[in-house]
């Protein structure tokens, strides 16, 4: 069985994972995925023989969406979508979040997630019909229990700083941090 067959099996046996994964296919969002810690940390947990998952801080939920590049329209959807459950949802149109990060234009939503500080975080999923997971980098990364600075952002103080606000080592002592370099 190869890693993406392991990780849809993963992710097929978590109730809740599935359960988020359809209220936000019902929006019909252009470009959407479900990213960060709500794929890394379904694999993170796993990899650590975790016999219940770990809480999700929150849902990140993005998508692309050049039309409508309003704040607004994210929170509306975010409240839309803590109507139907108790989450904590984070919805983020890539199309204007280069703005905010001084970056060019992104193309899409893989562009974008191209540019988040760990390659580890930049994993997504959506449903196509099926599970469909996307990510800018080899989505075996999530295998290796690192956790990787991107290149495309070589800040070292705020990966740091990211790693121990997250506390992924505390969670997840397994793991090993790779700077690169």
């Amino acid at each position: 069985m190869n890693f993406h067959q392991q990780l849809t099996l993963w992710l097929k046996a978590d109730h809740l994972r599935c359960q988020v994964l359809l209220q936000a296919a019902e929006l019909g969002l252009p470009d959407w995925c479900i990213a960060a810690g709500f794929v890394r940390n379904l694999v993170w947990d796993q990899l650590h023989d975790y016999a219940e998952p770990t809480p999700l801080a929150d849902i990140d939920l993005i998508y692309f969406n050049a039309e409508d590049m309003s704040e607004e329209a994210d929170r509306v959807l975010e409240q839309r979508l803590r109507q139907d459950s108790d989450l904590l949802w984070s919805v983020k149109n890539q199309a204007r979040m280069h703005s905010r990060n001084g970056d060019a234009s992104y193309l899409n939503t893989l562009d974008a997630m191209s540019y988040w500080p760990e390659l580890e975080t930049a994993v997504g999923v959506r449903l196509e019909p099926d599970e469909s997971f996307i990510s800018p980098f080899a989505l075996e990364n999530l295998s290796h229990l690192q956790i990787t600075l991107n290149p495309k952002r070589p800040k070292i103080a705020d990966f740091e700083a990211r790693i121990s606000q997250k506390k992924w080592l505390e969670i997840w002592p397994k793991l090993q941090v790779n700077r690169g370099g």
